[in-house]
């Protein structure tokens, strides 16, 4: 089983096409996590059918984020560690000035990293 199996393990939708569809999605975006829709995607029918899951009704932030939810307490409880760190707000990686591909603008156009957001509930 995937790492995008195992996070939607609990997505319910529904329709079992629409957690299929998810699980495409994720599995695009991790591919390319800086890429617009339209690149992830890499064809114009992924594409269309990623913005059709997300103008479906059935499909909620609120229903997706929960089964990350459920994925991630899971992996927390599993830990032998007493301390867990949970950090709440989105962070700057600030990896200017290094050979990496693939990152995009920060704060300013010379600055350049990746953003890290956390949520919580």
């Amino acid at each position: 089983m995937n790492w995008s199996s195992t996070e939607l393990n609990d997505l319910d939708l529904g329709d079992s096409r629409l957690k299929a569809r998810a699980a495409a999605i994720l599995n695009a975006m991790l591919k390319a996590p800086q890429s617009s829709i339209p690149k992830a995607c890499r064809s114009w029918s992924g594409t269309l059918a990623t913005y059709r899951f997300f103008w479906n009704e059935a499909v909620s932030h609120e229903a997706l984020m929960a089964s990350h939810f459920e994925a991630t307490e899971c992996r927390i409880r599993q830990q032998d560690s007493k301390i867990i760190l949970c950090i709440q707000d989105t962070t700057e990686l600030d990896f200017n000035g290094q050979e990496i591909e693939g990152l995009g603008r920060l704060s300013y156009d010379k600055q350049r990293g990746m953003y890290l957001r956390c949520f919580s509930r």
